[in-house]
């Protein structure tokens, strides 16, 4: 685990040096928004709704809205000059018992190491809260906001609950509340049976997020049958070298026509970079041998023209000599 804040616990006159974790992690599926069609990330610019300019994030502030409207603007070095006791400090105010509090007014929790040296304190503070069986109420400021804490102790270590104000739990404001609903003694004693019969020790390893392991079932089989969406590899930096502009170019059309006319694409781009190159310039002596090869052509041709001529005249001296001699006559004549 990582910390992520750094102070000490003040316990009357004593100072215990402590870091905070977060003792909760969230196990839900995050999901992306993508491009249906391709599987891209979809991406948001930071644009002025003024100047309809994208604003870097250095130059981002903080802005609280007037009822009029008007925005008061607030930076970093404001929040710094605010006067927050507990920026480095668990003040504790009182101890109570726990059944106090309501577990409406619990938001987070975190755990509690003791820093370097301050071990001996801890124990002794863990150990005090654990033989009275109260719960310590504390401040603490994190992110810039000040929050009541209930401190205790759960498996030998400090746990700190941060809780919110009472003005920020809200009042259910119901209709029903202010009716009278009558409720049968025969009903009432049958939901008291009931759950009697299904009253029983509590156990968090029995129940099961029932969502998250079908959304898992429903990944796995998408993976495994094929429906995965491979986004092409989009390049960080637009200064790359040509040569992965090109390969980046050529696998983006591959994709766009299917393979076979990219290979063909491809294998045209291959014999373009051999002309260019000057070290492979010689194979142009082949040219002559394809000339020659087509030179081949009108001479066959010739020789198939000769051949049928030589027929038609065969075939036309058969023909004379098969008229009849009547004809020969008359033309002696």
């Amino acid at each position: 685990m990582r910390s992520i804040w750094r102070g000490a616990v003040s316990f009357g006159l004593v100072s215990i040096g402590v870091k905070l974790y977060s003792a909760t992690e969230d196990k839900d599926i995050r999901f992306h928004q993508v491009h249906a069609a391709d599987g891209g990330r979809v991406k948001y610019k930071r644009v002025c709704s003024i100047d309809g300019e994208e604003v870097e994030y250095s130059d981002i502030a903080k802005g609280y809205e007037l009822p009029d409207g008007q925005v008061v603007v607030l930076t970093d070095d404001d929040f710094d000059e605010l006067p927050l006791s507990t920026r480095r400090e668990i003040e504790v105010l009182q101890f109570v018992d726990q059944a106090e509090i309501d577990p409406i007014q619990f938001e987070k929790t975190y755990y509690l190491e003791p820093d370097g040296p301050a071990t001996r304190p801890y124990v002794l503070l863990r150990d005090a809260l654990e033989n009275a069986g109260q719960v310590a109420i504390t401040k603490i400021a994190i992110r810039q906001r000040e929050s009541l804490a209930a401190m205790r102790v759960r498996d030998g270590v400090l746990v700190l609950h941060t809780m919110r104000w009472p003005d920020e739990i809200r009042r259910p404001d119901f209709a029903f509340l202010d009716e009278e609903v009558s409720v049968r003694p025969q009903e009432l004693s049958m939901a008291e049976a009931l759950i009697s019969s299904m009253s029983g020790a509590f156990d968090p390893t029995e129940f099961t997020d029932d969502y998250r392991e079908a959304m898992t079932a429903l990944l796995e089989a998408k993976q495994s049958g094929g429906e995965v969406q491979q986004p092409p590899e989009v390049p960080d930096d637009d200064g790359a070298a040509v040569v992965d502009l090109m390969s980046a170019l050529r696998r983006s059309v591959e994709r766009a026509k299917g393979g076979s006319a990219a290979k063909d694409d491809a294998a045209k781009d291959e014999t373009a970079e051999d002309d260019e190159s000057p070290a492979k310039k010689a194979p142009a002596k082949r040219a002559p041998a394809k000339k020659a090869v087509a030179a081949k052509a009108p001479a066959k041709k010739a020789a198939a023209a000769k051949k049928t001529a030589t027929k038609t005249t065969t075939a036309k001296k058969t023909a004379s000599a098969d008229k009849p001699p009547a004809k020969r006559a008359r033309r002696s004549a």
